[in-house]
C-alpha cells in the first residue's frame, strides 16, 4: 500500500484531515515531532536543533556550523527508516524529503482560502483578525522557505510539486477524505519494484551522509551499487586529504564501497570547505562598535577555522543572542547606547551557558575585577596577540560544551 504525505498551509485543516485519514485507512500517523525525536536519538543533536530547520531565519553562525545541512541528514535517515514499512500518513514540513523516485508516495497540498484561514485561527487563537493575518504571513513564510531550500522552487505551493491540492475551504473534511482515499487507490501510486528500490536506496545514501555528518563532514551521496559519488558543494583545499579521509569513514558503513568526490561549489557560497569540529568554537559573537576592527578580526579568527557573527552594538548583541545560539561571545565594553558591562550583565543572568570574554581597550582593573565577578571567562585589552585570543576562545568553549553536557 501507498505511503500518503501531506503538506498544507497554516490553518488548512491538515491536522485535523490527517487525523480523519488516520481513522479511516487504519494508517499508522507520522509527524515532524516524530521524525525529529528519532533523529534526534540517532544523532544525539537536541530536538529543538532540529524545529530551527523549519523557521525562515538562517543561524548566522551556519555557514561555519553547517547545523541546518547536518540537521536535515539526520531527519533524511529517520525518514528513511520509516519508509522501510508501508501504510502511514506523514503530515508535516518532513513530507517535503521523500524523494521524488519513490513514486510509490501520495502527495497532497491542502490549501484554503484567507478569510476562511483568517477566520479559524482568530476562533482558534483568540485574537482578532488583524493578529490572526500576520500569524498567517509569519507561518506561510516559513513554510515557503522550507519547500524553497528542499525542493529548490520559488512556488512552494506549485501543484507541479504535489499529486493532489486540495482546498479544504470549499471542499470541506469529507470532500477532501473522500478525494485522498481515491487518491491512495490510484494505479499510479501503487508500489513497484522500482519504487521499493528508490526507497531502499534512499536509506542506503542516507546512512552513508549520516556516517559522514556523525564526523562533522557535509556531502550529499548518490549510491549505485558499490560506487558511491560524494557531492562537495563547498571550494576544497588538500581534496587528496580530504578524499582519504571520507573514504575511511564510508568503508565503516561498506567496505565493498568505492568512491568518487565531485566538487561543485553553489554560485554565491565563497566559504571554503571545512568539517565541523566541536572542539573548534564556530558560534563566536564578536561585539564592537569598531566594524574595521570586528571584520578584520573575524577574519583572522575563520583563518584559523573558528567561526563568528558579529554586531556593532550591545542592543544588536542582546537580539541576536535571543534569536540565535552563541556559544561564546567576545565583547568589547566602551560601546555608545547598551555598553559592554550592560551587556555583560544581560548575558549572564538570561543566558548563562554563554562564555563572555571582555576585549576593551579602554579598561580599568576595577572594570576588570567586576567583570570577572560577574561571570566573564576572561579579560583581555587590546591590542591582543591573535594566538592568545585564539586559545582564550578554544578553552572558553570547552568550558561551555562541558557545562552543556554536564546539565544534559
Amino acid at each position: 500500500m501507498p505511503v500518503v504525505s501531506i503538506f498544507s498551509g497554516s490553518f488548512c485543516r491538515g491536522e485535523e484531515v490527517s487525523e480523519a485519514l488516520r481513522e479511516a485507512t487504519g494508517y499508522s500517523l507520522i509527524s515532524d515531532h516524530d521524525v525529529v525525536k528519532r533523529a534526534s536519538v540517532l544523532s544525539t543533536i537536541p530536538e529543538e536543533r532540529f524545529f530551527r530547520c523549519f523557521s525562515a531565519k538562517l543561524s548566522a553562525f551556519n555557514p561555519f556550523t553547517r547545523e541546518l545541512e547536518r540537521s536535515l541528514t539526520w531527519m533524511r535517515l529517520s525518514l528513511a527508516q520509516y519508509l522501510q514499512e508501508n501504510q502511514f500518513i506523514l503530515h508535516g514540513f518532513t513530507s517535503h524529503l521523500i524523494p521524488p523516485a519513490i513514486s510509490h508516495a501520495l502527495h497532497v497540498c491542502l490549501i484554503a482560502d484567507l478569510p476562511y484561514r483568517i477566520r479559524d485561527c482568530s476562533q482558534f487563537c483568540d485574537v482578532n483578525h488583524e493578529e490572526a493575518g500576520k500569524r498567517i504571513a509569519g507561518e506561510d513564510n516559513g513554510k515557503a522557505a522550507w519547500v524553497r531550500l528542499i525542493r529548490e522552487t520559488e512556488n512552494p505551493w506549485n501543484p507541479a510539486l504535489y499529486d493532489m491540492v486540495l482546498p479544504t475551504s470549499a471542499l470541506g473534511i469529507e470532500k477532501t477524505l473522500q478525494l485522498i482515499k481515491k487518491g491512495i487507490l490510484a494505479n499510479a501510486v501503487v508500489p513497484t519494484d522500482t519504487s521499493i528500490r528508490a526507497a531502499s536506496l534512499f536509506m542506503e545514501e542516507s546512512r552513508i551522509e549520516a556516517a559522514l555528518a556523525e564526523k562533522g563532514h557535509v556531502a550529499k551521496a548518490k549510491a549505485n551499487g558499490n560506487q558511491v559519488i560524494l557531492t562537495i558543494d563547498r571550494p576544497v583545499m588538500m581534496l587528496e586529504r580530504l578524499e582519504d579521509e571520507l573514504t575511511a569513514i564510508i568503508k565503516r558503513v561498506s567496505q565493498d564501497y568505492e568512491l568518487t568526490i565531485h566538487v561543485d561549489p553553489k554560485p554565491g557560497k565563497n566559504e571554503i570547505y571545512r568539517k565541523y569540529n566541536d572542539d573548534i568554537p564556530s558560534r563566536v559573537l564578536l561585539v564592537d562598535d569598531e566594524r574595521e576592527f570586528v571584520q578584520t578580526l573575524s577574519e583572522r579568527l575563520e583563518m584559523r577555522d573558528i567561526g563568528s557573527a558579529m554586531a556593532y552594538d550591545g542592543e544588536s548583541a542582546l537580539e541576536m543572542i535571543s534569536e540565535d545560539e552563541p556559544d561564546v561571545m567576545l565583547l568589547d565594553l566602551q560601546m555608545p547606547g547598551i555598553n559592554g558591562m550592560e551587556v555583560l550583565k544581560t548575558v549572564k543572568q538570561t543566558r548563562p551557558e554563554i562564555e563572555v570574554i571582555i576585549l576593551t581597550g579602554h579598561g580599568t582593573q576595577k572594570d576588570r575585577d567586576l567583570c570577572i565577578k560577574m561571570g566573564a571567562f576572561a579579560y583581555l585589552e587590546k591590542p591582543v596577540d591573535i594566538d592568545v585570543l585564539s586559545q582564550t576562545l578554544v578553552r572558553a568553549n570547552k568550558k561551555m560544551r562541558q557545562n552543556t553536557r554536564r546539565e544534559a
